[in-house]
């Protein structure tokens, strides 16, 4: 069922058809393909561009808390952890994970636990901490050659990663994705590649709740050894004086070959309906580990617009040749727009004035914390675009792909913000890496510097972002700058003067005064408002932290709904504004603290229903439709005969008010104050009218509703995709007799599903320190709210169930779809038998292995199993061995040591004792069964080698668990 405030959208992309993978078909072998599918992680239910890689968000093992590895004693300790995987602890290759949890990402450990009053109230008093992440990777011989990498979209906060026992990235901020290059450390042949996370989520990067944990998707990447780079393509349209367009398209490539190679690129624009509109081409090289750019221009264009209202987009297709044949290729959105900043009207899209309506936000919800889906992701765009907001600030930080392919597609503009003000090169390449990512979406129309730095109004302060523009204007010239600033806009050097707009947080008192001194220099609102409300609430009472939702509530430093956008919208000169917030989220609790565990300022609450700020923005915003809204409900009871105050939210000529039939108010709205009565209050309907140039063009009703007698669930979507992905929000409701929604209600609820999983629940109570996970969720003035998410391989229906004591229950049902599933890599089973060491040949036959000194690093070589071995030289025996510590299930039950393939004839020890024979010379497998009991054992093989013969482990050597 559809509430009055929810844009739904029943037919959700109603094709779900299998998105064709992208660099992964250009694989010969179809190594991805073969094993998994084709479908990148929600492209086909979200109608997003296929992501051209395989995910690894499945099957990962988790632990909370840090691990530290002992005191190093030991020489051949210290030798190993210096070297290349000699990495120690969770890190290292043979840690024993078995106990650890097993989780799919996008994950957020945080969220998982209520909050607790001894923990950090700005975070929404959620604990952090630690974490360790691992999993392993096993690869297909055939990618062997390949360029393979792997892809980090976040982790929260910050994070080392090791790949092999190598430490192969540290990240820096939790907003900011990272790429790890494994083409020259990856095993193949079935040794199981492990992948080890250390997160430290107590380094905070900011003042509101951050989540903890890998809560963006990672992927595995397989390219052609030469190949377009990440982000490598830059294709960002450019009008001609004509009135006709250009796309300039750009390639970065990287060759991981020992020669050079010829190249060429082919560049199309693809039209919304799938034809090719426009191509060129243009040839280069790409020499040996180097990355070279090629650059080709489509000319002539005359496209169908983007814009807010039909935001049309086009696809560039830039696919890479080597003689003549395919070898990568990356598709890109694409939309034609132009924007402009004038210093004295304001923002201009596609040369119309347009007042920019935005929204800050987080990336937080209810239940999932900053783990968001991108359905949820596109609910929340879809209730903003319904409020007639037109524009999103990602605050204060990257944002998630999700956001930008929605706001690319519905039509959103988008303010993108770097999260670390730091010239630095670490920090330097976050901003230049977020530009990179971001710079071909029509949707963006700013670079956002900072937010609300100290140095804003000082002379480092405007160097510093003198340099910091410069980094963003080198790779696209195509975008203003701006800053957020909250002070020093006067004083004599100040950031304001090193960017193309200015933002103004808050400092609404100050826009005439820059504007005046400033005359050439384009502002707007980069942040405003700050109201308070809880939702449903129409009376403060600071002793239970409940704050009245009439918009009279609002920080000291803000302004109410209407008058903020008033002393935007009166002044042409003002591009437009960015309400803080679009939705509440966890942590920064103002104007409380504990137990209010969440935010106040939102239009929204927690769960995305809508406040009463939700409607006076609407009739501010959405000057196109009709709208008349009566705040706030009418179950007064107690208070009959007393005056209650009503608002009546609307953007009509006039209006009239009436109480059970008696007429109780009338007048002409202010179009920012809109018309307010007081009403005494008698149980019945209030009912309101409003007219348009002369016609009544509006009418609505709430009524005094009874007790609660059943629940509802209304959902937004009749139907979803099966690929584990898909996910949306379930709305949990009161109705009275007559059934009619009761605002009032608190049920206690219990949810059961089938069918589907349930990643979360929440109900806007900025107040409740109740879980975010379970099927336990209680009403808050009305309403609560339950995520479901689809199953891996789902097909059929998911079905929830809702119950409350005392009251009828309520069920929904919703069709699943069969979904071409995501490219997913499941996990090994295997442990891989490592840092094994070979001595010399010797010409007698060893009678047992030999004890090595702890500081004897060279008499024995080090070897990989797995490699081709050495050709003997002179006729005698050789020995190898490998101390191999068990896990706890091996410890147990035993285990299977699997050696792939050994070369020559000799025997097997494990701990001094020979346990089996090889006869033959032959390479070939062999299996040896380890007796429960062992935590460690010595393995070792004694060989013959004849001159002229490899000989050793010419095949991988594994552990199993036993059975």
């Amino acid at each position: 069922m559809t509430d009055r405030f929810a844009v739904t959208r029943r037919a959700f992309l109603a094709s779900v058809a299998a998105a064709a993978p992208v660099a992964a078909s250009l694989n010969p072998s179809h190594a991805f393909a073969r094993r998994v599918g084709a479908t990148s992680r929600g492209a086909a239910s979200m109608g997003m561009i296929p992501h051209e890689g395989a995910s690894l968000n499945v099957g990962w093992r988790f632990h909370l808390g840090d691990i530290t590895p002992p005191p190093i004693k030991l020489h051949s300790i210290a030798y190993v952890a210096a070297k290349a995987g000699g990495a120690r602890g969770a890190a290292a290759i043979n840690f024993d994970d078995e106990a650890w949890q097993t989780v799919d990402l996008p994950h957020d450990w945080a969220i998982e636990t209520p909050p607790n009053k001894s923990e950090n109230a700005a975070q929404g008093y959620r604990k952090r901490g630690y974490g360790w992440y691992r999993r392993d990777i096993t690869l297909d011989p055939a990618l062997q050659g390949r360029y393979l990498e792997i892809q980090f979209g976040a982790i929260s906060t910050n994070a080392s990663v090791w790949f092999n026992g190598t430490p192969v990235a540290h990240n820096w901020s939790g907003y900011s994705g990272f790429t790890i290059d494994i083409s020259a450390m990856a095993s193949f042949d079935g040794k199981p590649n492990i992948l080890a996370v250390r997160v430290d989520a107590d380094s905070a990067e900011g003042w509101w709740y951050e989540g903890a944990g890998i809560y963006r998707d990672v992927w595995l990447v397989d390219r052609a050894p030469v190949g377009i780079v990440t982000d490598g393509v830059h294709a960002d349209p450019r009008i001609d004086d004509d009135g006709s367009w250009r796309v300039p398209v750009t390639a970065t490539v990287y060759s991981i070959e020992k020669a050079g190679a010829d190249i060429a690129i082919v560049a199309d624009l693809i039209g919304p309906d799938g034809s090719v509109v426009a191509s060129a081409q243009e040839k280069g090289q790409a020499a040996p580990l180097e990355q070279a750019t090629v650059t080709t221009e489509m000319r002539g264009v005359r496209p169908q617009l983007w814009s807010i209202e039909t935001p049309t987009l086009y696809t560039v297709r830039t696919r890479l040749l080597r003689d003549g044949k395919v070898v990568d290729e990356r598709t890109t959105p694409c939309g034609f727009r132009t924007i402009r900043f004038d210093a004295e009207k304001g923002f201009f899209l596609n040369g119309v004035p347009t007042k920019i309506k935005g929204v800050c936000l987080h990336q937080d919800h209810a239940g999932v914390g900053v783990a968001v889906p991108p359905a949820i992701v596109e609910w929340r765009v879809r209730q903003m675009k319904a409020m007639g907001c037109n524009a999103i600030r990602c605050s204060h930080g990257a944002p998630d792909v999700a956001l930008l392919d929605v706001c690319d597609r519905l039509g959103m503009l988008v303010m993108d913000e770097n999260r670390n003000f730091n010239i630095s090169p670490d920090y330097i390449e976050q901003l230049q890496w977020l530009v990179r990512r971001d710079r071909n979406r029509p949707s963006i129309i700013l670079w956002s510097i900072f937010n609300e730095e100290p140095l804003q109004g000082s002379r480092i302060g405007y160097e510093m972002v003198r340099r910091a523009t410069a980094v963003v204007k080198a790779l696209d010239d195509s975008r203003p700058v701006t800053a957020a600033m909250n002070a020093g806009m006067f004083t004599p050097v100040n950031v304001s003067q090193a960017v193309d707009v200015v933002g103004f947080n808050y400092q609404h008192q100050t826009y005439d005064r820059f504007h005046a001194a400033n005359p050439t220099i384009p502002m707007m609102s980069s942040e405003d408002t700050s109201g308070f409300m809880t939702r449903g609430e129409w009376t403060t009472d600071k002793s239970k932290n409940i704050r009245a939702s009439d918009d009279s509530e609002h920080a000291g430093w803000g302004l109410s709904q209407r008058a903020s956008w008033q002393t935007i919208d009166s002044r042409p000169f003002m591009a437009g504004g960015f309400v803080w917030t679009g939705f509440d989220y966890h942590g920064e609790p103002t104007p409380h603290v504990w137990p209010t565990n969440s935010s106040y300022f939102g239009i929204l609450d927690l769960c995305g229903f809508p406040k009463a700020a939700f409607f006076i923005r609407r009739a501010l915003w959405d000057k196109a439709q009709a709208h008349l809204d009566i705040l706030p409900h009418w179950n007064w009871a107690g208070r009959e005969g007393q005056k209650i105050p009503v608002m009546l939210a609307t953007n009509l000529d006039q209006v009239e008010l009436r109480c059970n039939g008696k007429l109780v108010g009338e007048g002409k709205p202010d179009p920012y104050e809109m018309i307010s009565f007081d009403v005494p209050y008698s149980p019945g309907v209030l009912e309101a009218r409003g007219w348009r140039d002369g016609k009544v063009v509006a009418t609505t009703r709430v009524e005094t509703t009874g007790v609660p007698v059943k629940l509802r669930l209304r959902t937004d979507r009749d139907e979803m995709a099966g690929d584990g992905v898909d996910a949306q929000p379930i709305t949990i409701e009161a109705l009275d007799a007559k059934g009619r929604a009761v605002p009032l209600a608190d049920l206690d609820v219990t949810l059961a599903i089938t069918g589907g999983r349930i990643i979360g629940v929440g109900n806007g109570d900025p107040t409740s320190l109740a879980s975010s996970k379970g099927h336990q969720v209680k009403l808050f003035n009305g309403l609560a709210q339950v995520i479901v998410q689809t199953n891996r391989d789902g097909a059929g229906q998911l079905s929830l169930r809702a119950t409350a004591s005392g009251v009828g229950g309520a069920a929904t049902a919703i069709k699943v779809r069969p979904a071409s599933i995501r490219h997913v890599l499941p996990p090994s089973l295997r442990q891989n038998v490592a840092g094994w060491r070979q001595s010399p040949v010797v010409k007698d036959r060893p009678t047992a292995l030999p004890d090595l000194a702890d500081n004897d690093m060279n008499s024995w070589s080090p070897v990989i199993a797995g490699e081709a071995p050495a050709v003997v030289t002179e006729a005698g025996f050789t020995m190898l061995m490998t101390r191999v510590p068990l896990t706890a299930a091996m410890t147990k039950s035993g285990g299977l040591l699997k050696f792939a393939q050994i070369s020559g004839k000799g025997d097997i020890v494990v701990d001094g004792v020979i346990v089996a024979r090889k006869a033959d010379a032959a390479p070939a497998p062999m299996e040896v069964k380890i007796a429960p009991g062992r935590s460690e054992i010595v393995v070792g093989t004694i060989l013959a080698a004849p001159a002229g013969s490899a000989v050793g482990l010419s095949g991988p050597v594994f552990l199993e668990t036993g059975q």
